[in-house]
């Protein structure tokens, strides 16, 4: 979701039965953080990613295992060829709460008042709201990117990963539809996101602003999946002009508008897709 991260907390020590020292307790820490990042994700990955010996990794990984903080990660898509393939991870549900701030639960008490004394309309706008103070703040760093929806999609990914997001994003699709998949690894209020599905609406929104195309959310963290899944067209179908109202210090961006010659009115043409067949839900 779109909201600034606090202060992450790894496993906490000694929960696999063993004592944990201070570097090893940072060192799992990190090991959680990067499979939120980067799931599904394999145990050599990890080693090389982190500069960690496969024995290393194994002392880390395991008792994340054994806690139920990484669970093993079926792939959807069968694959082929020889050897049973590498074993890869996702964090769990259970590992996502070990990465939560602890007012979590007391931001879902406040929403929840929220919504029975002013109603389901008050929880959107506080959504929106929240929202939009972030929006503004990450709008100048996105202009400086230029139109290109990639390279803005680019700069998105840095300043969500800054913000405690675990944020990636690789090129798909092909011909006339193709885009960037974002992907976020970490949701700080994916439990209040779960109840109130209006913060990752707004969050969507959000990202169409900034980035000026319609976004497709394929997946979320509040919705059971192991990383909420955006996909970002920059080719084809999916595109879409510069957006002419925006909310206040805002800065969007997008293709150029056209001008009807009947009317010398600036009109705005939108096409959108709901059928992203050839994109993986859930993949990073």
């Amino acid at each position: 979701m779109f909201f600034g991260e606090h202060p992450a907390r790894g496993a906490k020590d000694g929960e696999d039965g063993q004592h944990v020292s201070p570097l090893e307790s940072r060192t799992r820490s990190r090991v959680l953080h990067m499979v939120s990042a980067d799931g599904p994700i394999t145990a050599a990955e990890l080693g090389r990613h982190l500069d960690l010996t496969p024995a290393a990794v194994r002392r880390h990984l395991d008792p994340l295992v054994e806690q139920g903080a990484v669970v093993p990660h079926e792939p959807t898509g069968g694959r082929r060829g020889r050897g049973r393939p590498a074993r890869a991870y996702v964090v769990s549900d259970a590992g996502h709460s070990a990465l939560e701030a602890d007012y979590d639960s007391l931001a879902v008490e406040v929403l929840r008042y929220l919504e029975a004394t002013a109603g389901p309309a008050a929880v959107g706008d506080f959504a929106r709201t929240r929202v939009r103070a972030l929006e503004e703040r990450y709008a100048a760093r996105l202009a400086a990117a230029g139109d290109e929806p990639g390279a803005r999609a680019e700069v998105l990914v840095e300043a969500l990963s800054e913000d405690g997001f675990a944020a990636t994003a690789r090129p798909v699709g092909a011909g006339g539809l193709t885009g960037v998949q974002l992907c976020q690894g970490h949701c700080p209020v994916q439990q209040a996101a779960a109840e109130f599905p209006a913060f990752c609406e707004a969050e969507t929104d959000a990202f169409s602003r900034l980035l000026g195309v319609h976004v497709q959310r394929l997946a979320t963290l509040a919705g059971g999946h192991h990383v909420c899944t955006t996909f970002v067209p920059t080719g084809g179908i999916g595109l879409r002009s510069r957006k002419t109202e925006q909310p206040s210090g805002v800065v969007a961006s997008g293709a150029p508008t056209s001008t009807d010659p009947r009317t010398t009115q600036t009109t705005v043409t939108t096409s959108r897709t709901d059928t992203l067949t050839h994109v993986q839900e859930g993949s990073s």
